[in-house]
């Protein structure tokens, strides 16, 4: 579930004159869904890199009627199968979440059910008596900044091998990744010290849920989905039947993973990515965070304030609360995440002062998808730049 510090960034924005073109023989199907030029765009580099399906869409926060400025998927739901990738298929949004759980916090702080400065200790009191002494003062904005010494594996003690076969519920699995992280020291002193943490997230997920007496799925639910109306949004992998499938390597291949065990990251790791949504209604959420970037008269489910607190990073660092933050001449900030638990793949990038998001999500992990979604956000990108001129 990676944030991919890497040239990618940089390597999306620099898109002049860059589009793929699509020859006769990668000419969308007649059943391919969506924006037909982006589709164009997309299949041939499907293809390219061997991924089963894949999806883009292209969001502008400020525009007048739908954010969507152009939407479309291309491939298979799973590698061998019939069914045809459809616009309003769920995918996995992996490290995604990340962001979603961070704005989650945002909106509890304006409803001042939470605050940023909310301590561990303040969150756990019960568990202050076992908590390692350093941990008490971490607050939620340190979790979410990838600063408070949270480890970045939980593999110490076998913790991970125990969150994989925990048998109670999500929140009770995260009281176990909880009391198996604080009762030790952290790994550097809180806020000294940038170290990417699935962890951390968890923790921060944790507290909410129980400060507010309600599992965060259920926030999320109540707090984010509603409000954006993400009707396809979930958490682990998608479970229908006909839904995408994810794909992992086996021999040389890739297979595709039914739903159920094994399909995700266990629960316990929920606040950090285990978020699946249609990419339509991602967008909704990129829109949002389109928007709080900018002033404006229009009413938001989550406070200006809030939201641009999630885009500044901490002490100088390039990572906020659930994005990785840069700049380039073209775009202003660019705000960047990618998402994956091995089986499936997902990248956003937002460009707030353009006013423009691209994402993209395909159904395999490893490198290959990886490069898809670089290369599918440069083409959509510069789709993007050309219907503007």
């Amino acid at each position: 579930m990676p944030f991919r510090r890497s040239a990618t960034l940089l390597i999306v924005f620099m898109v002049a004159g860059f589009a793929p073109r699509a020859t006769a023989k990668d000419k969308p199907k007649p059943n391919a869904t969506g924006n037909a030029g982006v589709v164009a765009l997309l299949e041939p580099i499907r293809k390219k890199h061997d991924v089963p399906g894949i999806a883009g869409a292209v969001v502008e926060g400020q525009r007048k009627g739908t954010f969507l400025k152009a939407i479309a998927a291309t491939g298979k739901r799973r590698l061998g199968g019939r069914s045809d990738i459809t616009i309003s298929d769920p995918w996995h949004l992996g490290s995604c979440t990340k962001a979603m759980t961070a704005t989650l916090i945002g909106r509890l702080v304006d409803k001042r059910k939470l605050k940023w400065e909310t301590t561990l200790e303040e969150a756990f009191p019960k568990l202050a008596r076992v908590m390692h002494p350093a941990w008490k003062p971490v607050t939620l904005e340190l979790l979410l900044g990838n600063r408070a010494g949270a480890p970045e594996t939980l593999d110490a003690d076998g913790l991970w091998g125990r969150l994989w076969t925990h048998q109670g519920t999500p929140t009770e699995a995260r009281r176990t990744l909880l009391e198996g992280v604080v009762t030790k020291p952290p790994v550097s002193p809180p806020g000294t010290k940038y170290a990417y943490s699935n962890a951390g997230f968890a923790i921060a997920g944790h507290a909410a849920e129980t400060m507010l007496k309600k599992p965060w799925e259920r926030l999320m639910r109540e707090e984010l989905f509603e409000p954006l109306q993400m009707v396809t949004a979930g958490f682990g992998a998608p479970s229908k039947h006909d839904a995408p499938h994810g794909h992992r390597p086996a021999g040389g291949t890739i297979v595709p993973v039914s739903p159920g065990p094994g399909a995700d990251n266990p629960p316990a790791i929920g606040p950090a990515g285990t978020v699946h949504a249609s990419i339509g209604d991602w967008g909704r959420f990129a829109a949002l965070h389109l928007r709080g970037a900018r002033d404006g008269k229009r009413k938001l489910p989550v406070k200006r304030e809030s939201l641009r607190r999630t885009h500044k990073p901490l002490d100088g660092q390039t990572y906020a609360l659930g994005w990785g933050v840069t700049s380039h001449p073209w775009a202003g900030t660019v705000l960047r995440h990618a998402g994956t638990n091995t089986m499936w793949y997902c990248l956003a990038v937002l460009a707030p002062e353009r006013d423009v998001a691209i994402l993209i999500t395909c159904n395999r992990g490893g490198d290959k998808a990886a490069k898809a979604c670089d290369e599918a956000a440069r083409a959509l990108l510069a789709w993007h730049i050309k219907k503007k001129r």
